[in-house]
Parts: C-alpha cells; structure tokens; sequence
C-alpha cells in the first residue's frame, strides 16, 4: 500500500508542472518590465533637455547671425573668407573662418525653415549630446539611477549654453572622445581609438576648441608612459597606441581650409586675456542660478572622490584640475567641469546592485526614437513660428531700428557696439565697426569700444564715433544719453531697446 502510495505520488509530481520554470519565467517577464519601464524613462531623460532648448527659444543671440552671413557668404563665392569681408576698420585684414562648416549647417537650415531652422540645431544638438553624455556615464557605471540622474544633473549644468553655436559641437566631440579614452584605458583594447581621428577632423572645421581635446589626449599620452614606473596605474593602453592615436588625430586637425595657420587663431583666443574682463560670456561664472552652482557642486563631488581614493589617478586629477581652471576662468567653458565631473563620479561611485540597468542597445535605440518624437510634438505645440520667432526676436536685438535705418537709407559709416555687431552684419549688409570676433579686433579696439560706450571721459576724441554718419545703440548706455545733448548728432529713431543717430552735416 504504501509503495503504491509513494509511486502515485511520484508520477503526480512528473506530471505537474515545476517550480524553476515559473520562477524563471517570472524573472524574465520582470526584467521586460523592467526594460520597458526603463526605455520609457530614457526616452524622457533624452527629451527633456532638447524641450528646454525649445521653450527657450534662442533666437536673441547675436553672434549666431555673422555665423549666418559667413555661410551664406560661402555659398555665393564657393570660396571660405580669408580676409575680413565685414569690419569697417579691418576690412582687408586676415581673417579664418575656422567654423565654416557649422556655418554651412545653420545657413542651410535657415534657408529650408526661417529662424525655426535656428531652434532645430540648437535641439537637434542638445538631444545628441544628451545621447552621447549618457552612453558615456552608463558604460562606467552600472546603477540604474545613477546613470540618469548624473546625466540629467549634467545636461542641466549646462543650460546656459544652449545656444545656436559652434561650441555645442564641441561639447559632443568632447564627450565622445572621453568616452572613447575611458574604456580603452580599462580594457586595454585599443580599436575605438580609431574613431577619435574622424572625429577631430570635424572638431577642426566646425570650431577652434578642438585643442582641448587635443590637450586631453596628451594627458592620457603622459599617463601611459608614466605606467612604466607606477606599480597602481590606472590605464591599460600602452605609450605606442596612445602615441598614434595623438599624432594621427594632430595630422587629422590639418585636413581643414587653413592648414596648420588654424592654430594660430587658436593661440590668439587663448593669449587674448582683455575679452575676458568685458565680454560677459567669456567673464567667470556669476552664480545667479541654480545651475551654476550645480557646476560648483560638481566639481566639489568629483574632487572630493578623487581625494577619498587610496591611490593617485594621474589622468582623472589632473584633467579634472585643467577643467576647473577652465571652467572657473570663463563661463563659457563651464561644460569641460560639468563633463569631467560626470565621467569623475561615474567611475568612481559604487552605486546601488538594487538598481541594474536592463537596457539593451535596441531599448536604446527605441528610446531615442521616442524622445526625437516627443520633441518633434513638441515643436509643434510651442509657440515656435517663425512669426512668433521675430517677435521674440525683436526683444533682444534692434530690429525695428535696422528697419528704420533701411527704410530711410541712413548712410555710413555705422557706429555700433560689441553685442548687436554680429546681427548688424546680417540685417544692414553694411561694415561695422565692431562685432563678436573678438580675436579678430584685438584688445586695444575692445577697450576703446567700450570705454566710448561707457562714456568715458574721453569718449569724443573715439575716431570711429566722430567719422560715422549713423550711430546705433542701446536706450540704456551712458554713450546714448551724450548723444542726445551733442549738437553733432541727431536723434532719428528710439524705442524701448534702441536709438539711432545720424550726423549732422
């Protein structure tokens, strides 16, 4: 009795179904779980910066407009400037057009859609650098939550950049070749490194920072090299390969216009320290927001997880140190901290085993199809015509006044100042006598420029103002109000940003 009891009860258990399956079958439908909700919250992290970019709309940017006329001044000579087509004291002068690429993409994109044309490379941009940021961050550290709140800390940081500038190409080719370093330092394998030529010589036609990057690999050169002699090193690459790989990306930088006279523009920016003290994206970081002191908080973050580890990491220290001083130095740069903070703490943070990342490169994929869509609806949905664009155009720059001007044909020379130079070269077509290009003008025309706007005492003995038949300026600046007294002069035109002399003959 009892072994048939027993034998019953074995085939009873053969043929009922067992447990394992069901809890593997479990596992898996939580990890699809998992992987959906993921990719859902990626496809937000990617969208959300690019639909900052949009809301803000930046469109009052003056520089990005002698951008503009530079590429359109490429496409009517099939020829890139070699000599300044635009300063009326300089006009002659030697002058490189380093970013003529970038300056292609944006005329093309204004030519097809207007000032919308605008907005979509500035969030096109936005979006790929939020990409990349976070396929670097994700391949150094493996929690989940981590991952997406130093990417989304990141992006943030740097909002204050997220205008239509060559420098967002920077901040992505920059991201892309830390990424690339990063791992070969830890696995030793050197094929991605192959990319990093390709990519500098487009850094190298699209905007001058690429010495930065080139200054980065120098530093995992000396890294390497140094291995030999430190028994705790933190890289795998031998000084052969990282050698290589900074002589072949140095030769790729030569495959632009100029040759290697791009560096000396590159030279120029960076030994021209008068620009600094006046031109207000150049001066210190002002801590007036959130997001700035977000960039101090990194940089203390990452500079205190250096400090707690045991051993001495050459490259992340002393890149960490080049990106503080740049950063500090010229609000700017504040995205090289932000970066290297972001690579510092990714690496270095433990994280949580509670919060694995399920993605695969096809949720990935998926996720950034989805945030390209929510943003595509939300261009749609904000105010983002070209109509509601001029408008809001029209606050930040003197549109109406370059329409008077034009309407009534008010002769030259134009007298201008440093921030509305660069749009004035677009909408008069005429030379100015001073714009952004602040390498091109040197410190001594800075310093006259400004102390004449300023009303310093000796404001009138400027040859410039004294020889120009119309003046064109903000309401607010101390030179407007003398104008308005000086028997020289006439008032022609004023509204609430600008006013418009002309002189009497």
């Amino acid at each position: 009795m009892n072994h048939a009891m027993s034998k019953i009860l074995t085939e009873a258990s053969l043929n009922s179904p067992v447990n394992l399956p069901q809890s593997t079958t479990s596992k898996t439908d939580n990890s699809k779980a998992e992987q959906f909700a993921q990719t859902l919250v990626l496809a937000l992290l990617f969208a959300i910066p690019a639909l900052i970019c949009l809301h803000a709309a930046c469109v009052g940017d003056a520089d990005i407009w002698w951008h503009l006329r530079t590429g359109e001044w490429i496409l009517q000579h099939h020829a890139i400037p070699r000599v300044d087509p635009y300063s009326a004291p300089l006009v002659g002068k030697t002058w490189l057009a380093y970013s003529w690429l970038f300056e292609l993409i944006v005329i093309k994109l204004f030519y097809r859609f207007g000032l919308a044309g605008i907005i979509t490379y500035t969030g096109a941009m936005v979006l790929a650098i939020t990409v990349a940021l976070f396929h670097m961050v994700r391949r150094l550290q493996r929690d989940f939550s981590l991952v997406m709140l130093l990417t989304f800390t990141i992006m943030y940081s740097i909002s204050r950049l997220y205008t239509p500038r060559p420098w967002l190409f920077t901040i992505l080719f920059f991201v892309l070749e830390l990424d690339i370093l990063m791992q070969a330092r830890k696995t030793g394998r050197v094929r991605e490194l192959a990319w990093l030529p390709l990519i500098f010589a487009l850094w190298a036609n699209v905007h001058i920072q690429f010495v930065n990057g080139l200054f980065v690999l120098g530093l995992a050169l000396v890294e390497a090299v140094a291995a030999r002699w430190l028994t705790d090193s933190a890289t795998r690459i031998r000084p052969g390969w990282m050698g290589l790989s900074l002589l072949g990306c140095g030769l790729a930088t030569l495959a632009n216009p100029f040759g290697w006279h791009i560096y000396g523009v590159a030279y120029d920016l960076a030994t021209q320290g008068g620009a600094l003290n006046k031109v207000s994206e150049l001066q210190a970081i002002p801590f007036r927001t959130l997001s700035d002191y977000l960039i101090l908080l990194l940089a203390m973050a990452s500079t205190a997880v250096l400090a707690w580890k045991r051993r001495f990491l050459f490259f992340e220290t002393a890149l960490l140190a080049f990106a503080v001083i740049l950063s500090f130095r010229s609000s700017r740069d504040l995205w090289v901290v932000a970066i290297v903070a972001a690579m510092v703490l990714a690496s270095s943070l433990s994280g949580s085993e509670k919060a694995p990342i399920y993605l695969t490169r096809s949720n990935t994929a998926i996720a950034v199809v989805l945030a390209v869509f929510v943003v595509l609806v939300g261009f749609r949905v904000m105010p983002l015509s070209n109509a509601q664009l001029e408008t809001q155009m029209a606050k930040d720059l003197p549109v109406k006044a370059v329409q008077e001007i034009r309407a009534k044909g008010y002769a030259g020379p134009l007298y201008n100042d440093y921030s509305w130079g660069g749009y004035l070269i677009w909408a008069l077509r005429t030379p100015v006598s001073i714009d952004g290009r602040q390498n091109l003008y040197g410190d001594p025309r800075l310093d006259r420029s400004a102390a004449t706007w300023n009303a310093q005492p000796d404001w009138a003995s400027d040859a410039q103002l004294t020889s120009a038949g119309t003046v064109i300026g903000s309401v607010k600046s101390p030179l407007t109000q003398l104008l308005r007294m000086d028997p020289k002069f006439q008032l022609v035109y004023e509204d609430d940003l600008a006013a418009v002399f002309i002189a009497r003959r």
